[in-house]
C-alpha cells in the first residue's frame, strides 16, 4: 500500500521516516518530496509497504501522532489521475 505521509518536520530524514514506518512492517520504499530549486524537504513523503494490515496498523497509529514537534498526517496515497 503507497501511504502519505504529510505535516513533517523538515528535518526529517528519509532514513528516520524508514526506522518510525518500519516499527510497524516491511517498507518497499520511503521518497521525501524536496523542492528542486533548493533541495530542502518539502514536508512530506510517500511510504510503500507491501503488506496492507501492516500499513493499515501503522496509519491507525500514527495518523495525529506527533513526531519532531508536529502532528504527523498518515493516509492511504490517491492515485494521480
Amino acid at each position: 500500500m503507497n501511504m502519505y505521509i504529510g505535516n513533517l518536520s523538515y528535518n526529517v530524514k528519509e532514513s528516520d521516516l524508514r526506522d518510525v514506518m518500519e516499527e510497524y512492517g516491511t517498507v518497499d520504499s520511503v521518497k521525501l518530496i524536496v523542492d528542486r530549486d533548493t533541495r530542502r524537504s518539502k514536508g512530506f513523503a510517500f511510504v510503500e509497504m507491501p503488506e496492507s494490515s501492516e500499513a493499515i496498523k501503522a496509519i491507525n497509529e500514527l495518523n495525529g501522532a506527533e513526531y519532531e514537534g508536529r502532528a504527523m498526517v498518515v493516509k492511504e496515497a490517491l492515485p494521480k489521475n
